[in-house]
């Protein structure tokens, strides 16, 4: 049921629609989210330069929304556009390596379930911010995809967030989207985090967790923890079951796909997180920023820092000054906003979804 539906399609600036049922009972839906999940998590403990590039793509997939004529919105297309894109700069081959880690997942799920692009690319964003240890976002699933060919907006350069657009630029395209300066103050806060959180360790550990330690298969809590077996123990198992792997055909046991494991935490169910940040100093570089609203001029923070201290619109550091000292405030806020950006122009339908929340206007954050 719900594979026709993921392939349903548009005309190539039609509705974005949402249909929350479409994942069938919540262990499927459960089942797509974080299979999609794990392979964002996996490929930017691989390569960490991917965090703010799948959170961008997200951001941009929002962005292409018109709220004026009411066309595009978050129906996946981004991607085809990257993949598509001649454009061969450092910032787009990241772009298209995101893109292709997007698709390459949605293949492998759909044997077992299904998931839309379109809510790949929603998805890949909030993975972007747990992987450096942040908040985990909540969002609505069960887009529907744009149709095969349909062209990405005109209006949004694909690589709008590169840094290589004036902040003129990047402000348009947020409140043309129908989004507000409290809300893109939230969204770019979150990607200025992302860009300069420091990295962990190296890429080869992304497999292990922050809390490691050999579990036995088939218990549960604390009786699945016992004494961390040396190397001695490792090679007298190999002995006792006659196992030696030396002669081996070449590349059987070389490169053993990473498993997530069903239990535990999410730390412990995807491995290592990217950044050293968690829930609580979230907004450690907001905090940052925010010292220089005075001297906007020397702040080290870039285009995003450029555009939240701009001196002829305030407003956004205003929004600044709340969240450097509320890490509450600032979560729900960030949530609240990438939520919305995921759903600009989305209309539901399906059921009891479509009879309560068709064609009711959206809530910005300055409605509360």
């Amino acid at each position: 049921m719900f594979t026709a539906l993921s392939t349903a399609t548009q005309d190539a600036q039609a509705v974005v629609y949402l249909d929350p049922a479409m994942y069938g009972d919540q262990e499927n839906r459960i089942s797509a989210v974080f299979s999609l999940q794990e392979a964002v998590r996996r490929a930017i403990l691989q390569k960490p330069a991917l965090a703010p590039i799948f959170y961008s793509m997200a951001v941009l997939d929002g962005l292409s929304y018109n709220a004026k004529s009411g066309e595009f919105g978050p129906d996946g297309r981004v991607v085809f556009a990257i993949l598509e894109s001649k454009d061969d700069s450092p910032y787009m081959k990241l772009m298209k390596e995101a893109a292709t880690t997007i698709v390459e997942s949605k293949k492998s799920l759909k044997k077992l379930t299904s998931i839309t692009i379109a809510d790949a690319v929603a998805l890949s964003g909030t993975e972007a911010i747990q992987a450096i240890g942040g908040p985990n976002l909540s969002i609505q699933v069960g887009r529907t995809d744009a149709s095969k060919g349909s062209p990405f907006t005109k209006d949004i350069p694909l690589d709008l967030l590169d840094g290589s657009h004036s902040a003129a630029e990047v402000r348009a395209a947020f409140l043309r989207s129908g989004l507000t300066e409290r809300e893109m103050t939230a969204i770019l806060g979150a990607l200025l985090t992302i860009q300069v959180v420091d990295k962990e360790k190296d890429p080869k550990d992304w497999a292990k967790s922050d809390k490691a330690q050999f579990v036995e298969r088939g218990k549960m809590g604390r009786m699945s923890s016992f004494k961390k077996l040396t190397d001695e123990d490792i090679q007298a198992a190999i002995a006792n079951d006659g196992v030696d792997d030396e002669d081996d055909e070449p590349g059987l046991f070389d490169d053993v796909p990473y498993i997530a494991d069903t239990f535990g935490t999410k730390d412990q169910a995807f491995g290592k997180k990217a950044g050293d940040l968690n829930d609580k100093t979230f907004n450690k570089y907001l905090q940052e920023l925010n010292k220089f609203v005075r001297k906007p001029e020397a702040q080290p923070y870039g285009w995003i820092g450029d555009l939240i201290l701009d001196k002829n619109y305030p407003a956004p550091s205003i929004w600044l000054a709340k969240y450097s000292k509320s890490y509450l405030n600032y979560q729900k806020d960030l949530g609240i906003a990438f939520n919305s950006l995921t759903q600009l122009g989305g209309e539901f339908t399906g059921g009891k979804y479509e009879n309560l929340l068709k064609n009711r206007p959206r809530k910005t954050l300055n409605d509360e």
